[in-house]
């Protein structure tokens, strides 16, 4: 049986676990060949197990986002592996200490930036040819309803994702010309090991789980999406209506 994604190569960061790694399961059981990537290679094993028991195919990259020069080959790295990259998966994040803005350590401050806005100014620039090359090229980030609504002591993840937003919003209007579909994923609050550490106190029952979100967002990587720029979110759609 044909699948949407059949022949298509994707690269998901963050894979594994939490969201990062059931949307590569996602992407996988739509046919795509997922390259998942993560710095826990025993997380990534397992997600690859996933794919590979659901009929799918994966190609691990170990890698962490704060070595610059590893994720700046990224692009080259896949071209002379695939010749081709349709879809682009930003999930990874770090949260940092939840501290009053005067109280940021220079450490938090830097491993935030690093790894929710640098990461993806070199994700973009690594893979934007390859994606602009694709037939129906489509990338897809994980931001927060921080950016829009912001909270006391979370400044830093706050200030990164707002920044990683604005960037992507602004890559996406100077692509609206092209076949290349641009669209950040607001997933809510849910059960993962970044919102526990958020919110020991929570119940994670009460939450949705890394899969049950997945497939929204995977929905975002198929060909006949047509928004471009916007921020869809989870929880909106769930209750029923669209951003």
């Amino acid at each position: 049986m044909t699948k949407p994604l059949d022949g298509q190569v994707a690269l998901v960061t963050g894979a594994s676990r939490g969201i990062g790694a059931a949307t590569a399961l996602a992407l996988a059981r739509l046919g795509a060949h997922v390259v998942i990537t993560a710095r826990t290679v025993g997380g990534l094993e397992e997600t690859d197990d996933a794919i590979r028991a659901g009929g799918g195919a994966s190609t691990l990259l170990p890698l962490d986002l704060t070595e610059t020069a590893s994720v700046d080959v990224i692009g080259p790295s896949l071209f002379e592996r695939f010749r081709r990259l349709d879809i682009l998966v930003h999930a990874a994040g770090v949260l940092a200490k939840l501290t009053p803005a005067p109280h940021i350590q220079d450490a938090d401050w830097a491993g935030a930036v690093a790894v929710n806005l640098s990461a993806g100014f070199r994700l973009i620039r690594a893979t934007a040819p390859l994606l602009l090359a694709a037939e129906a090229g489509r990338a897809v980030f994980v931001t927060d309803a921080l950016v829009r609504q912001p909270r006391a002591y979370w400044g830093t993840y706050g200030a990164t994702k707002a920044g990683l937003e604005h960037l992507v919003r602004c890559w996406a209007e100077e692509t609206r010309t092209t076949r290349l579909r641009i669209n950040l994923f607001d997933p809510g609050a849910v059960a993962t090991k970044l919102r526990a550490s958020a919110m020991p106190g929570e119940d994670p029952a009460t939450l949705p789980t890394p899969a049950d979100v997945a497939p929204m967002l995977a929905g975002l990587c198929l060909p006949g999406e047509t928004r471009h720029g916007a921020v869809v979110s989870f929880t909106a759609n769930a209750a029923g209506a669209g951003t």
